[in-house]
């Protein structure tokens, strides 16, 4: 019997159908655009995937995706660096960002502990954060964590490991989202919210 798919394109197929999201349709769809795409293109996104691989390393600071060590963050003169915000992931980083609100340093986790998922607190970069802390020059630490069960699992073991240091550790507020209806907001969300309010 002759095989239905080429193999290049069969193996292009397995390849995306890896990728996070991406189920099996969708992964023929994008491998038969790449197909008919020029092939300047298809160069193009190969040299992307292999220069993310070759060209990027870790912070030795605070362990964010970078092109230099230390990052352009940690690096920045304008930072304050008595105030480290600890993010799970390197696009937390990037959401905060965003903002254009927060002039201090980051660390980043790369995960959240997640018994069930065997991730320990050993998984991620809590070790590195202690040692970073307890060098001395931090005042305060936002733990912004995700507000779900392991965001709030990681922030209390945090805090709890850095109970011996003289820190301000500070959670992210949580709360109603802005064009939200208040009817629609679940319990928890709405019982952070008035923990959370302040004087205007």
């Amino acid at each position: 019997m002759a095989q239905a798919l080429a193999r290049p394109l069969a193996r292009l197929i397995d390849e995306l159908s890896k990728l996070p999201g991406v189920g099996p349709k969708t992964a023929q769809r994008l491998a038969y655009y790449i197909l008919r795409a020029p092939v300047t293109d298809a160069e193009s996104l190969a040299a992307a995937v292999r220069s993310v691989k070759t060209d990027l390393l870790y912070c030795s600071t605070c362990f964010n995706i970078a092109e230099t060590d230390p990052c352009a963050v940690c690096r920045a003169d304008d930072r304050d660096r008595s105030i480290v915000c600890v993010v799970e992931e390197p696009l937390d980083v990037l959401a905060i960002e965003r903002t254009n609100m927060y002039r201090g340093v980051y660390h980043v986790l790369h995960g959240a502990i997640s018994p069930v998922n065997g991730v320990r607190p050993d998984d991620l970069r809590i070790s590195e954060l202690g040692d970073r802390v307890r060098r001395g020059g931090v005042e305060e630490l936002i733990l912004a964590t995700n507000p779900n069960l392991e965001g709030e699992a990681t922030a209390m073991y945090i805090a709890q490991s850095l109970g011996d240091v003289a820190v301000r550790v500070t959670r992210l507020a949580r709360g109603l989202p802005m064009g939200g209806d208040l009817e629609y907001a679940d319990e928890l969300t709405v019982g952070r919210a008035l923990e959370g309010r302040r004087a205007l």
